[in-house]
């Protein structure tokens, strides 16, 4: 976020708008905040052509724009596009953001002065204050009756903060019920021999840095990481067990030792050969491990927290390698906030579980994966490097981004975008392109069937990939252009109806416009990037089609029992 970004305007819109397009016109955002960074030179809070001309004047916007915090002032500090702190106010303004952020360091007192000299016209200011009164009024903020003060805290004084202390519930029932739905569905299984789930285990090593640290589940934002941090003698105000806490609730007959074995971060080896000990008395080996959710340097993860390598922080990779030799099976479980490489562990690791800090009802999830009493249906956001010297590997790389003979480095991930494991067994079949050809301006239709061909109820996700053999700018190898999540008990089966526009086959053409071009694609229905099932050859015939922002942006999936 805070770094140059030297992208062309083609990945721009191809690869990084989308999403935010997407957040727009399909969410309903009535708040945006720009970037830190500057595109091919230009600050994104200096940025009209993105804040006004792309935001509000083509895709309709017309919500607020607020800054990251100090952005305004970076552009003067860090970004040198601005002589004074009247200057980045001026330019911001004329950008189109509204609203300067946490605090008034340019839209103050240099902005008057600005105003008064001539500097900055009235009316930018008149905009922003138009639009940010505007929200205000939509809210009810300018009604009459309105009050800052939630009903919880009426009568309380607000000077005295353990007189407030309990009088709002930060961890309501169905919050935590809308928590566990959300981790349980969340959690990714990426290997699995048969050690998982677990029936009866006698003798457990629970073992890692995170085994016992209940913030492990939160990222950098939340508010124990983010503000709590520098409050230790406060109370959290919301219950996080720790993974030792939830397996000993759901394995109450079993015997868990419990071994650090080192730190997060801190390279300690000392406590290895304790962990290695635990692990020889054990009949199964839990290894915990990953990342510390923190700020800038804080933590190993998260704003300002950046990696130099995809290898585990500290001296994990040296602890779960030493877990591996000693021969008891290793269920290596991860509480992370980016992909790691894993090393030997991804072939000789009993099972592996992902999870990228899933919450405050992570462990019991990550508890209830093991167990099986969840049945495992998440899937990876982003791919998992093979080395710790990838970068994190986009599904989206065109063909020169492969494996290839022209380098010695294989950039094919450990696992890839979309995988995820299962308790139980699909089969996918019965597939019929009812529409192979379609204008230019029309859709593809087709159909799937997908059983469930296990003992026992479960998710399947069935993912759309997209793949544009020839065009006439490079392609990424392929595209995920929808997905459908389908719940079936043991033996039954459900058709799938897939609706493809041709709009989704967009990308910028030469000219900078986007355009649908005719010719083959294949629609490669997937269980995971690296893992296509059932593939459609189709052709999009007719002229060469510009569209715009009212393009389709997905692949609809239809379900029928």
């Amino acid at each position: 976020n805070l770094a140059p970004a030297p992208m062309g305007a083609r990945e721009r819109a191809d690869v990084l708008l989308p999403p935010f397009e997407m957040a727009v016109r399909e969410g309903g955002a009535r708040s945006v905040m720009h970037s830190y960074t500057d595109t091919d030179g230009v600050p994104a809070a200096a940025d009209e052509s993105l804040l006004t001309g792309l935001l509000r004047d083509t895709w309709g916007f017309d919500g607020t724009v607020v800054a990251d915090y100090f952005g305004i002032a970076f552009l003067k500090v860090l970004h040198g596009v601005a002589g004074d702190f009247a200057d980045a106010a001026g330019a911001a303004l004329k950008a189109g953001v509204d609203v300067e952020l946490p605090t008034v360091k340019t839209f103050g007192a240099p902005l008057a002065e600005a105003v008064a000299d001539g500097r900055v016209p009235e009316a930018l200011i008149d905009r922003a204050l138009r639009r940010v009164l505007g929200q205000k009024a939509m809210l009810g903020l300018l009604d009459p009756d309105w009050s800052p003060v939630p009903p919880a805290l009426d009568g309380a004084d607000l000077d005295d903060p353990e007189a407030l202390r309990g009088r709002v519930d930060l961890d309501r029932p169905e919050n935590r019920e809308l928590a566990r739905e959300i981790a349980e569905k969340a959690v990714v299984l990426l290997t699995n021999d048969g050690t998982l789930p677990l029936a009866a285990p006698r003798r457990i090593a629970l073992v890692g840095p995170n085994a016992t640290e209940g913030t492990a589940v939160l990222g950098c934002y939340s508010f124990p990481q983010h503000v709590g941090v520098q409050h230790p003698d406060v109370p959290v105000g919301i219950d996080l067990p720790t993974l030792r806490e939830t397996l000993a609730a759901e394995f109450p007959d079993a015997e868990i030792t419990v071994a650090r074995g080192t730190g997060v971060d801190d390279g300690d080896l000392s406590g290895i050969g304790e962990a290695v000990d635990a692990a020889g008395e054990a009949d199964l080996v839990i290894a915990v491990l990953g990342d510390r959710a923190g700020l800038f340097g804080r933590g190993t993860s998260g704003e300002g927290c950046d990696a130099e390598s995809l290898a585990l922080p500290g001296a994990q990779q040296h602890l779960l390698d030493a877990l591996l030799d000693s021969g008891t099976p290793v269920v290596t479980v991860l509480l992370a906030g980016r992909p790691y490489a894993l090393g030997r562990a991804v072939a000789e690791s009993a099972a592996i579980v992902q999870s990228f800090f899933p919450g405050v009802a992570g462990t019991q999830a990550i508890a209830g994966v093991l167990s099986g009493r969840v049945n495992p249906s998440g899937r990876l956001p982003v791919s998992v490097p093979r080395g710790p010297g990838s970068q994190p590997t986009t599904y989206l790389g065109a063909r020169l981004a492969q494996l290839s003979e022209v380098s010695n480095i294989d950039p094919t991930p450990a696992f890839g975008f979309g995988h995820g494991l299962t308790y139980t067994s699909f089969a996918w079949s019965d597939l019929a392109v009812d529409t192979p050809e379609a204008g230019t301006d029309g859709e593809f239709t087709l159909a799937l069937t997908v059983r469930n061909t296990g003992e026992r109820s479960g998710a399947d996700v069935v993912q759309l990939y997209l793949h544009d053999p020839v065009a006439s700018v490079v392609q990424p190898v392929q595209r995920l252009v929808g997905y459908a999540r389908v719940e079936l008990e043991p033996g039954e089966s459900r058709r799938l109806r897939v609706t493809v526009p041709a709009d989704v086959a967009s990308f910028t053409g030469r000219d900078g416009h986007r355009i649908v071009e005719p010719g083959d694609l294949e629609l490669r229905l997937a269980a995971s990037s690296t893992d296509a099932r059932l593939t459609a050859t189709v052709t999009l015939t007719g002229p060469e089609r510009r569209v715009d922002h009212t393009r389709r942006f997905h692949a609809v999936f239809t379900q029928e029992a």
